[in-house]
């Protein structure tokens, strides 16, 4: 039996994420034949088919899906192992694949990608805008070196930084009448439609939990994707929505929403830095990770904002 290659196993890699031969093909710099060739004699060496064609098109066999698991993680420590190589007394240096949930990336990035390349300029900075789910699976298979995300996840392979705790906030249309020195409550917006991001989005798991909105009854998401949409949809009175702190500068300075912070416990979630046990770049992560938490909203105390 003849040797697997790293370059079988990364076309198989390419080819698991895609589902798609020519992206693949793509992906790996490759023409798409080359590429069904190293599939194949992947699969012959292993003795299992790893890939049906179907109408629909291509999807992974049980067997597979066990194969592309093992992979990634044999790919993710090559890749541990050239970093540990390349970057051994030196921070923030070279390419470092960072990945970021949507309801942080336009509000964190912003500010730390100048401090970034103003301080690290030998940075080579790629970043994945994706949701919690999949970024996770990029880190685990090594297709990223670091995640930034909100807290806790449970994965055995993946160690964390806490960075910082980002409140939320109630937003509802400014017209709506509200006591002075209000703060939200559940009887505030029981009776309201309360907007919330698709499903997907760890920030829509988060309001759900909440005790403070057990009692809310009318949910819609509208498919919605971005806190900018649910901002509009409420200032135009289609309900109300909760706001991250980090958020506030960017999607609330319009003057038809009013905003509550809610009484003490205040709900809030955790941003924290995520990466592989097995990385040996953790003094860059520690670094990263003190720049981001510079970065911090202040906490404002509990009331109307305006």
């Amino acid at each position: 039996m003849k040797n697997i290659s790293l370059r079988q196993l990364r076309y198989f890699d390419a080819l698991a994420q895609s589902l798609h031969f020519g992206r693949a093909a793509e992906q790996c710099a490759v023409t798409q034949p080359a590429l069904s060739m190293q599939i194949q004699e992947l699969e012959k060496e292993l003795g299992t088919v790893l890939i049906e064609r179907t109408r629909a098109g291509t999807k992974l066999t049980a067997e597979g899906e066990e194969i592309a698991r093992r992979a990634g993680a044999i790919l993710a420590s090559v890749r541990d192992l050239a970093d540990h190589a390349r970057h051994s007394g030196r921070i923030l240096t070279g390419p470092l694949r960072l990945g970021v949930i949507p309801t942080i990336a336009p509000y964190i990035l912003p500010k730390l990608l100048p401090q970034l390349r103003s301080a690290y300029p030998e940075l080579d900075l790629h970043l994945r805008e994706s949701q919690t789910r999949y970024v996770l699976s990029d880190l685990a298979g090594g297709r990223l070196d670091a995640v930034l995300l909100s807290l806790p996840i449970d994965e055995p392979e993946i160690e964390t930084q806490d960075l910082f705790d980002d409140a939320f906030v109630l937003a509802l249309p400014a017209d709506r009448p509200v006591p002075d020195k209000a703060v939200a409550t559940p009887d505030l917006f029981e009776n309201e439609r309360l907007l919330l991001l698709e499903e997907g989005h760890c920030l829509r798991d988060q309001a759900l939990s909440f005790c403070s909105l057990k009692q809310v009854q009318n949910l819609n998401t509208f498919g919605t994707t971005s806190l900018s949409t649910l901002v509009q949809m409420a200032a135009n009175g289609f309900g109300v929505t909760l706001l991250p702190e980090m958020s506030l500068d960017t999607e609330a300075r319009r003057s038809d929403i009013r905003l509550l912070r809610f009484a003490p416990p205040v709900p809030s979630r955790k941003i924290g830095l995520a990466w592989r046990r097995s990385s040996p770049r953790k003094r860059d992560f520690a670094e990263l990770g003190a720049m981001i938490a510079r970065l911090a909203p202040m906490p404002r105390s509990a009331g109307s904002i305006r």
